[in-house]
């Protein structure tokens, strides 16, 4: 058990750093309440385990040319800038009320799992980190144990999907609208510039 427990810790690792998924979380909850933020980041967890699945499965190899490389990147950028500006545009729209939302679930859990398939940072990710753990894992354990401790991964996943969606729900609650839009602004922002980031990593291994 304290190998598995190592494992959810590793999880929770790999979520807690500040990026794309935590900051649209953050938005979704600030702007439709827990249960949105939540579901998004189910969503992303479905992402992430779409990854496990593909480095477990050797798919790693595929990604390793420079034009899917740069097609990743690009299609980052479009995905995180268009989230970026409707969070920019939606932000003086925010109900203090969340039976106001019109927004449904599935929207929600669909917009968490486009955001972490299309973000190249996750990608190499889960590529080097997953890969790295995965190629030690498999010289010790059988299948039955890699498949337990990479569900441990993503347990640790979920507790701070779960954890994110408190936060970000309880600042609806008690923060003042000007501070929500403030806070949804600089997410969407934030959006922005990792898109933006993304677009000119493409550029250099483009360029390259």
């Amino acid at each position: 058990m304290a190998i598995f427990f190592s494992y959810v810790l590793l999880g929770l690792s790999l979520a807690a750093p500040i990026g794309p998924i935590n900051a649209g979380q953050l938005d979704k909850g600030i702007k439709k309440g827990f249960w949105h933020a939540w579901i998004f980041g189910w969503g992303a967890i479905l992402a992430d385990a779409v990854y496990l699945f593909l480095v477990y499965y050797g798919v790693s190899r595929f990604l390793e040319n420079s034009f899917m490389q740069t097609f990743l990147w690009l299609f980052g950028f479009f995905v995180l800038t268009y989230t970026g500006i409707e969070s920019l545009f939606s932000a003086g729209k925010i109900e203090v009320n969340a039976r106001n939302v019109k927004e449904s679930h599935f929207s929600s859990f669909a917009s968490g799992f486009i955001m972490a398939l299309s973000n190249p940072l996750s990608i190499l990710f889960w590529l080097g980190i997953y890969g790295s753990i995965l190629a030690n894992t498999t010289t010790k354990y059988d299948f039955h144990h890699i498949l337990l401790y990479s569900s441990g991964i993503l347990l640790g996943l979920l507790a701070w999907d779960t954890t994110m969606a408190i936060i970000s729900s309880s600042f609806r609650r008690f923060l003042s609208k000007p501070i929500l839009v403030g806070i949804s602004v600089i997410s969407g922002l934030s959006l922005i510039g990792i898109g933006i980031y993304f677009a000119i990593q493409a550029a250099k291994v483009l360029f390259t």
